[in-house]
């Protein structure tokens, strides 16, 4: 077991969007600073610093995680998912970014990312929401700009395209 000492930089390998990553990192370092300043991923976006608004989700072993709760030495040999894991190698938007984007489920586009991959994760899990269910999910997270209709709709339309179409 590896044995982190206060202010000493250890090396951490992870598997971020698909590609085994490496990088040093302090013991208390969170993932979300990690993730910025060392590995200069900047989509993922920090907000309340608290894990309250929902901003700086990822999914880690394909579970929506708040990375600034989580230290990047608890990522170490785990799958990592920021948004960039979501659209296709050209940057083609999957279905659930391309109805966000029809329903104009998003404004400034801040909280998005984070909202979209917990959205992700919510619909592998459960295939046919109701519309009860899916604003329950949305209420982890905060989002200034939008009444969140766009979102439901949005997230509605792609779960009954993927039933539709027998995709998870």
């Amino acid at each position: 077991m590896l044995e982190l000492k206060e202010g000493q930089r250890h090396p951490i390998t992870m598997t971020l969007d698909g590609q085994e990553v490496r990088g040093l990192t302090e013991p208390r370092m969170l993932l979300s600073d990690f993730l910025r300043q060392e590995l200069g991923r900047p989509e993922v976006h920090v907000g309340c610093e608290h894990g309250v608004c929902g901003v700086c989700t990822v999914l880690i072993d394909g579970k929506p995680a708040r990375s600034c709760l989580t230290f990047a030495v608890q990522a170490a040999g785990r799958r990592v998912d920021t948004i960039r894991s979501l659209a296709d190698k050209d940057g083609k938007l999957n279905d659930l970014q391309s109805a966000f984007r029809r329903h104009h489920a998003l404004q400034c586009g801040y909280c998005t990312p984070g909202i979209l991959l917990s959205a992700e994760a919510f619909l592998r899990e459960n295939a046919r929401p109701s519309e009860q269910e899916v604003r329950e999910m949305l209420s982890g997270h905060i989002c200034r700009c939008t009444g969140y209709v766009g979102m439901v709709d949005a997230i509605l339309e792609t779960a009954q395209q993927r039933a539709s179409a027998g995709t998870p």
